[in-house]
């Protein structure tokens, strides 16, 4: 193998490396802000105020940042890849979190809550598809009972 070869193998191998240390380090900024979300939350448990949509945010805030968090070890768990289902919770979070911080204007909370459909609609067909795709002659396969 040449020198040009080896070069080209070092480069894939040295922006995975970039991306696992800027993921670790990323992990470790949510996990500092789900701490001080957590430290948050207990505050407006314990306060006099009665403000039920405040606590609902910054809970929300808190599965926002936990399923970051559980997606980043997802990550280096199955080999370096994102599990496309921890997007869609991800999505379905954010969206129902949005609806009650901003919910006093109707058509955008029908239109969020249209989005949040699509993405469960989204996670059911992807629940429902077989992992495992058919190879093409399974599809192609001749007709008049032949089995080819």
């Amino acid at each position: 193998m040449d020198l040009y070869t080896k070069g080209l193998r070092l480069i894939p191998k040295f922006f995975q490396l970039i991306l696992n240390v800027s993921l670790i380090s990323l992990a470790i900024i949510l996990s500092l802000l789900l701490i001080k979300e957590l430290i948050i939350i207990v505050g407006v448990l314990f306060s006099d105020s009665k403000d039920y949509r405040l606590f609902l945010e910054h809970i929300l805030v808190f599965f926002l940042y936990f399923e970051f968090i559980a997606m980043i070890v997802k990550y280096f768990k199955e080999d370096y890849h994102f599990p496309m289902r921890y997007f869609l919770y991800i999505g379905i979070t954010a969206m129902v979190r949005l609806i009650i911080v901003d919910h006093y204007n109707p058509m955008n909370t029908f239109l969020y809550s249209l989005v949040i459909l699509i993405l469960i609609i989204g996670y059911f067909i992807m629940n429902i598809t077989p992992r495992n795709r058919p190879d093409g002659k399974f599809f192609f396969r001749g007709s008049g009972g032949r089995d080819s």
